[in-house]
């Protein structure tokens, strides 16, 4: 199989854009995208186009992914939307990627695209939830909030972990979010605040949180063949795993890890020929701060129980040995559903070709991007490669 390069990535700003509709935020990430190509692309290029969305609101539920692609311009392109809660855009890429390596295509787009700002929070709570166990959680009354929540208590209560290590991932990503010009709150806080904020599911409080935000993301994905036409500075696909687990949480054998997430990773890091230990950075799925603790152990930075130690001696603050949602995360930068795993791969894509401005880490070779569906019945893990300059 061929290998695959990302020649090119965008986003929209994440937040709330009540003058976008999903096709304009779509065509705008496309447009970004086709911009940071080296020697430029036409789209009569794109041989494939993958559009990652839960369809928040009901919104174009059909053909939602040729309404949105049309729209940026790309008549004639295959194209078809995947639906796999928040992990949707993140399972586009890894599509786009097959389609490559596969030869089916010689470039392929990814990306991902949601509107959640404008409707009540009874309706967001509504489909949010769409992405739960429906039977014995969602129609009984639990929320998603109330999931983590769950999760969030038994660590607790398993580890040496307390409260304020949730609230030091708040501060971390929020530091980091506040030089990402694109992030939904891209605003510092203290650790008294992130301890202090009014709770929304013991134990989880306001800052403990995701906010739910508009955008869209977009990566385009080519051929070892084609390659050196649109760039001289490669990021390799080196590897990608993916898995999924059952879907209501209490299906599953423990509430303090994701098996997915570490299915996932042991698939990426085989196939890149990489271990944890390789990596310069990653960006996780931090949609509740209990979820970047379990994503430390789930993706092998540390083993179980020591998330907190990792906090505690700052390994992955922006200067630490291993930087973690340098992009601010979907804490701090914001959790458009659709679109959070192809924005994970616009931050490594930035990093990885130097240009991640304030955020810019020195010279990095090896980024993770970590997408997770729901409480963990989906996850897809991307290992990605700076390669020398050709």
């Amino acid at each position: 199989m061929r290998d695959a390069y990302l020649i090119g990535a965008g986003q929209t700003p994440f937040g709330s854009m009540p003058e976008e509709s999903y096709r304009s935020l779509f065509d705008h990430a496309v447009s970004e995208a086709i911009d940071s190509v080296d020697h430029g692309i036409d789209t009569a290029a794109i041989d494939e186009a993958v559009v990652g969305s839960l369809g928040v609101g009901g919104r174009q539920l059909g053909l939602s992914g040729p309404a949105a692609t049309e729209h940026a311009g790309l008549h004639g392109v295959p194209s078809v939307r995947v639906e796999n809660a928040c992990a949707a855009s993140g399972y586009a890429v890894r599509q786009a990627v097959q389609a490559v390596k596969s030869g089916m295509a010689d470039v392929a787009l990814a990306g991902g695209v949601e509107v959640m700002t404008d409707m009540s929070s009874d309706v967001t709570k509504y489909w949010l939830g769409v992405s739960g166990e429906t039977e014995w959680e969602r129609l009984t009354g639990t929320t998603f909030s109330g999931v983590y929540a769950q999760m969030a208590s038994a660590y607790l209560r398993e580890y040496e972990a307390s409260e304020e290590h949730l609230s030091m991932v708040a501060v971390k990503n929020h530091r980091n979010g506040a030089k990402n010009p694109k992030a939904h709150l891209g605003f510092e806080c203290s650790l008294e605040d992130a301890v202090d904020a009014p709770v929304v599911a013991d134990p989880l409080n306001l800052y403990h949180c995701c906010p739910t935000s508009d955008g869209a993301a977009v990566a385009l994905v080519a051929s070892e063949d084609v390659v050196e036409q649109y760039t001289d500075d490669p990021v390799r696909v080196a590897g990608v795993g993916a898995a999924s687990d059952r879907v209501g949480l209490f299906q599953r054998d423990s509430y303090t890890s994701i098996s997915a997430s570490e299915m996932a990773a042991d698939t990426a890091y085989d196939r890149a020929g990489v271990g944890p230990d390789d990596l310069d950075f990653a960006e996780v799925h931090d949609c509740f701060t209990i979820a970047e603790l379990l994503a430390y152990e789930d993706l092998g930075f540390c083993d179980r129980g020591e998330a907190p130690q990792l906090l505690e001696q700052g390994t992955t603050d922006d200067d630490g040995a291993m930087p973690v949602n340098l992009s601010g995360g979907l804490k701090s930068k914001g959790h458009p559903i659709g679109a959070t795993g192809a924005g994970q791969i616009v931050e490594a894509f930035k990093q990885l070709t130097g240009s991640a401005a304030d955020r810019q880490l020195p010279a990095p070779k090896y980024g993770l991007t970590h997408n997770v569906g729901g409480s963990g019945g989906s996850a897809v893990v991307h290992i990605l490669e700076r390669e020398a300059a050709r």
